[in-house]
């Protein structure tokens, strides 16, 4: 069976001390952290199998369980009962007297997907029975949506819609994939349960049906709407507020919004990633706001009051003291942004507008005030 080895994952020998595991999982967990590599949809998988690793080996007695499972080789079997198969055992000691040992799935569950998922696949062709095969209630996929919003939303929060396109059952054929009115029978081959026993290398194991697909009915004719699948793509109109002074590069998730279960699961979660367009006028350091506001040279000279826009929406008064030169830095206390408590400032620079062309009354002007200048 093609299962990661945890022991791999991590990069520590089988017989590591728990400090070593630790000191591992903390070093690839800061190096793989989705926030670290927003952009890198493998960084969050390779996380996930991370966290995972660590879950079971940290445990000692998952790790326990674990070790043996790795070890049980050929004389493995599969505990069953009237729920379906429950379980992983083997037999130490040898012969008829050997004890039988069971490792509950459960014990180490949450690998879904990474990990023991790939095991549970190897075994069980990604399906994991109960009852008479039917798939167990999971949870619906996470939907990943990435969305633009303007700086000032962004600087003071707000509300926005978004289409999200999700998969939902079908109107038409209600997920049975038929064509309403055509006949819906039990596969003959798996008798409805969805799936078949087979006896692989001293393993009994339990695979989706080959003939239906794990579905444990046959359809004559498919619906004309979904095609079979049972489900359609819908974009539906989500609203999300937006907290004030999000980054750019922020995550937002919203429980419960994201694909429907399998099997009746709870919705997976819609995950919007924020992106932040660049405005004109300011730009954002931290919680403080920047902007350049250009003024005249008989501004600078002689001193002005000019109003400035804030990111809050409304216009400050300034006051440009006389000599200002161009690339002086006016703060405005706490017109920056505020997030936990805490609240920057927005800095004016000032840029000073030189005339490019002057007439020759201007120019006898500003040389009389150089030599004047000068003298002083």
């Amino acid at each position: 069976m093609a299962a990661k080895d945890y022991y791999q994952v991590l990069g520590v020998r089988e017989g590591a001390d728990q400090e070593s595991i630790k000191k591992s999982y903390r070093k690839l967990a800061r190096k793989y952290h989705p926030d670290t590599n927003p952009d890198d949809p493998s960084a969050e998988e390779r996380f996930k199998e991370i966290s995972e690793a660590y879950r079971v080996l940290s445990d000692p007695e998952k790790r326990k369980q674990y070790d043996a499972m790795r070890t049980a080789g050929a004389g493995a079997g599969f505990r069953g009962g009237p729920e379906g198969f429950g379980g992983f055992g083997f037999r130490t000691g040898g012969g008829p007297a050997g004890q039988w040992q069971t490792i509950d799935f459960e014990d180490l569950a949450g690998a879904e997907g990474f990990g023991l998922g790939d095991l549970f696949s190897s075994i069980f062709g990604g399906r994991r029975g109960r009852g008479a095969g039917a798939p167990r209630p999971q949870k619906g996929a996470d939907r990943r949506v990435e969305v633009q919003i303007p700086f000032e939303l962004a600087a003071r929060g707000g509300e926005i819609t978004v289409r999200v396109p999700l998969e939902v059952e079908c109107p038409r054929c209600h997920g049975n994939g038929a064509e309403p009115g055509t006949p819906v029978e039990e596969c003959p081959q798996c008798g409805g349960s969805g799936s078949v026993s087979l006896i692989q290398g001293g393993f009994a194991v339990q695979r989706p049906c080959p003939r239906c697909y794990g579905r444990g009915t046959l359809i004559k004719e498919p619906c004309t709407q979904c095609r079979g699948e049972g489900t359609i793509t819908e974009r539906k109109r989500i609203k999300v507020k937006i907290p004030p002074a999000i980054e750019d590069g922020e995550r937002i998730r919203l429980r419960g919004k994201g694909e429907p279960g399998p099997a009746g699961g709870p919705p997976g979660d819609l995950i919007l990633s924020v992106r932040v367009k660049p405005d004109r006028f300011f730009r954002r350091e931290g919680l403080d706001i920047y902007c350049t506001v250009t003024i005249s040279i008989v501004q600078a000279m002689l001193g002005a009051r000019i109003r400035v826009r804030t990111v809050h929406g409304k216009k400050v008064e300034v006051r440009i003291p006389p000599g200002t030169q161009s690339g002086t830095k006016l703060r405005l206390k706490g017109q920056g942004l505020t997030r936990e408590g805490k609240t920057g400032d927005q800095y004016v620079e000032i840029q000073v507008k030189v005339p490019e062309k002057l007439t020759d009354e201007e120019r006898e002007l500003v040389e009389q005030l150089g030599q004047k200048l000068g003298a002083e």
